[in-house]
């Protein structure tokens, strides 16, 4: 275990408080302008799931345990569970879905992720920063208008609901931020 400073906690870390180990869901930093600062971090105990919140101030020294990281290959999902498979070993790794959690919608056969693992037991999934998905459902494109006007809702092929540029139309392939579900671009592909 190393200690470290609160301030310095970020989403996906492991931490150990009173014997039990906690996944990061995450960290904010708060600076009044007259106080203490402060720490704020939500978590999931590993063992059974449950969310905790804490404060520390942002100075006290927390124990953060050394996880294993590496890239997985989403494979497919089942009654166990996710399965991935680490692409260098071949080796198979299921994960329960409170660790995927809301980011299976991102989940595609043939995927890399970066999987964190503590004891062989995944505790933390990061998925990739951009994504590119398929246009299902949206309003038809309006000639003449233009890129610089208002969004408009679009479904894409994984059931997301994003905003999309009036020229956007059904069946375009896009690229997203999986941060915030937001349009970044038409896909090159």
């Amino acid at each position: 275990m190393v200690k470290v400073i609160a301030s310095s906690l970020r989403k996906g870390n492991v931490v150990e408080l009173d014997g039990r180990l906690y996944a990061v869901l995450s960290a904010t930093n708060f600076h009044p302008g007259k106080g203490t600062p402060t720490t704020s971090v939500d978590m999931r105990r590993i063992s059974d799931g449950v969310k905790v919140s804490e404060r520390w101030k942002t100075t006290d020294q927390v124990e953060k345990a050394t996880v294993d990281e590496r890239e997985y290959d989403f494979l497919y999902e089942d009654g166990e569970g996710f399965h991935f498979m680490e692409p260098e070993t071949y080796e198979q790794v299921t994960v329960h879905p409170d660790v995927v959690g809301d980011g299976k919608v991102f989940l595609a056969e043939g995927i890399r992720v970066y999987l964190k693992t503590f004891e062989g037991a995944a505790i933390a999934i990061e998925y990739p920063q951009r994504v590119t998905v398929e246009i299902t459902e949206t309003e038809p494109v309006v000639k003449g208008q233009t890129a610089s006007s208002s969004y408009k809702p679009a479904v894409c092929s994984n059931g997301l609901r994003v905003m999309v540029p009036p020229h956007i139309g059904a069946g375009t392939r896009i690229v997203i931020n999986t941060d915030d579900l937001s349009y970044q671009e038409r896909a090159k592909d």
